[in-house]
């Protein structure tokens, strides 16, 4: 378990890519629209909680139910699907939760910020940096998830509602090839 600040980089910038909290806003937006207050901390450390037991028994806990990661990914990319076809075509998929007490846990943790990919990535990670250095780099992104979250309505005041409109339908349209492309290359179907 060596600290090495460049595998805490590498990783970082592997699981910031994959979780895309910044190209989630629209989605975010989306959501604290519907069901209400986001609550960022606890959703940082639901996500974080999530990540580091997958970090350490992420194959473990898929073998137990059968499942393998290819079909927790495809499993993801439909969630992906559903989210992305919200966005663009301007209906509801996920109905607002009323035995919650208006808070949104899913979909924003899974699989928004601790998604198939996300935990795919910790997996193929474990196998070539430490787990420290995966570890920290979670951390890392959970801070900067927190800061996004905590910041959205600020960036909702910015953007305006039709800055929030162009976005969604723009990143509906990214999400929807997300979603295809984890759906493809977990089951053999795409091509490189």
């Amino acid at each position: 378990m060596d600290f090495n600040l460049k595998h805490i980089l590498s990783a970082f910038m592997v699981l910031f890519a994959v979780i895309d909290i910044l190209g989630s806003i629209p989605i975010i937006i989306d959501l604290k629209k519907k069901n209400g207050d986001i609550k960022p901390l606890r959703t940082s450390v639901i996500a974080f909680i999530v990540l580091i037991v997958f970090l350490f028994l992420g194959e473990t806990i898929l073998a137990i139910f059968g499942v393998n990661v290819q079909s927790f990914a495809i499993a993801g990319s439909f969630i992906l699907l559903f989210l992305a076809l919200e966005m663009i075509l301007n209906i509801e998929l996920f109905k607002p939760d009323n035995t919650s007490k208006k808070s949104i846990i899913v979909p924003l943790v899974f699989p928004l910020i601790a998604g198939a990919g996300s935990i795919t990535s910790l997996i193929s990670l474990k196998a070539e940096y430490s787990t420290l250095n995966i570890g920290i780099a979670i951390t890392l992104n959970m801070i900067v998830v927190f800061i996004v979250l905590k910041a959205t309505a600020v960036i909702e005041k910015i953007l305006g509602e039709g800055g929030i409109m162009i976005m969604k339908k723009v990143f509906g349209i990214i999400l929807l090839s997300i979603a295809i492309k984890l759906f493809m290359s977990n089951t053999g179907l795409f091509v490189k």
